[in-house]
C-alpha cells in the first residue's frame, strides 16, 4: 500500500451552487457543440457524489424548462468490474427523456451522439407508482406492466471516456438513446436473471451476456433505482420506463453498423447506423 504522504486528498468542502451551474453550462455546451470536455471529477471534493448529481439536476431542470419531457430512468454501473474499476459500491442514474427514444429499427446519425457505444439491457414499464419507503422486491414486481429487450446508445460529453464515478454521474449518466423492443413480455414465467443476451453487428458476434451481470439480476437493479428515487424525492410514476443495465460488455459503433439484440424470453431489438 502507499503511505499516507504519497496522495494528498482534497478536503470535502462544500460546492458552491456558482460551482455546480458552472459545470452542467460546461457539460450542456459541450453536447450542444459536439467538442467533449475534460474531467470535471478535479473541479469536485473528491467522493463527492452528491454534488455530482446536483450538477445533473441543474441540467435535467433546465431541459423541462425547455420543455423535454421525463419518460423515466437509466442505471449505469450495474457491473461489479465496472464499479470496481471506477472506485465505487453502488450503480448511478441518470434521466431518459421522450426524445431520446428511438423505435425499433430506426437508423439514427452518428451526428446526434457524442463518442457512442452499444449495450444490450432488459427494460421494464411501470403500470403502477412507486412511492413506498424501502419498497420489497414483491411491491416492485407488482408494479411492472412489462419487460421488453433494449438497446443503450451511451454517450460520453467527456474526453476519450476519460471518467469516473462523478464525471458520468454529472454527465446524465453518460445518456445517448435508447431503442426498446416491441413486443412486451410479462414478467410471469421469466426467469431475468438466467436469460441469455447476444449481441451483432451484421451477423458478426460482439457482446454476449446474462441478466445476472447485472447486479445479479435486472430486478435488482431496479429495486435498488426505485428505492433511491424514493429517497431523493423523485419516485417512479406509472408510465417511467426504467433501462436496468448492461447485460454484457459494450462496443463501439461506426457509420453503417446494424445493431440486433437477442435476449432469452424477451425477444430481439435492432438499431441501425448512419452517417
Amino acid at each position: 500500500m502507499m503511505g499516507g504522504s504519497a496522495v494528498a486528498k482534497r478536503p470535502k468542502m462544500p460546492v458552491s451552487a456558482k460551482k455546480i451551474k458552472e459545470l452542467a453550462d460546461r457539460l450542456r455546451a459541450a453536447g450542444e457543440t459536439a467538442v467533449a470536455i475534460k474531467p470535471l471529477r478535479d473541479e469536485l471534493p473528491a467522493g463527492d457524489i452528491a454534488a455530482a448529481y446536483a450538477v445533473q439536476k441543474v441540467n435535467t431542470l433546465f431541459w423541462l424548462r425547455k420543455g423535454r419531457r421525463l419518460i423515466g430512468r437509466k442505471i449505469g454501473l450495474t457491473s461489479k468490474a465496472v464499479q470496481k474499476q471506477l472506485g465505487v459500491d453502488q450503480p448511478d442514474y441518470g434521466m431518459l427523456f421522450a426524445d431520446m427514444a428511438l423505435y425499433d429499427g430506426e437508423e439514427v446519425s452518428l451526428s446526434r451522439l457524442m463518442q457512442p457505444k452499444v449495450e444490450a439491457e432488459v427494460a421494464l414499464v411501470l403500470e403502477k407508482d412507486v412511492k413506498k419507503n424501502n419498497v420489497s422486491m414483491t411491491e416492485l414486481i407488482s408494479a411492472i406492466a412489462y419487460a421488453v429487450p433494449a438497446i443503450e446508445i451511451v454517450g460520453s460529453r467527456i474526453e476519450n471516456w476519460n471518467i469516473k464515478i462523478q464525471d458520468t454521474i454529472a454527465d446524465n449518466a453518460s445518456s445517448g438513446l435508447f431503442v426498446l423492443g416491441n413486443e412486451p413480455k410479462k414478467l410471469d414465467g421469466l426467469d431475468l436473471r438466467m436469460c441469455g443476451m447476444v449481441m451483432e453487428r451484421r451477423g458478426d458476434q460482439i457482446s454476449l451476456g446474462a441478466g445476472a451481470a447485472c447486479l445479479g439480476n435486472p430486478l435488482n437493479a431496479a429495486l435498488w433505482l426505485a428505492r433511491t428515487m424514493v429517497d431523493v424525492g423523485a419516485p417512479l410514476k406509472a408510465g417511467d420506463i426504467v433501462m436496468t443495465g448492461a447485460l454484457g460488455p459494450m462496443a463501439t459503433i461506426a457509420a453503417g453498423d446494424v445493431i440486433d439484440v437477442r435476449i432469452s424470453g424477451l425477444g430481439s431489438v435492432r438499431s441501425a447506423f448512419g452517417a
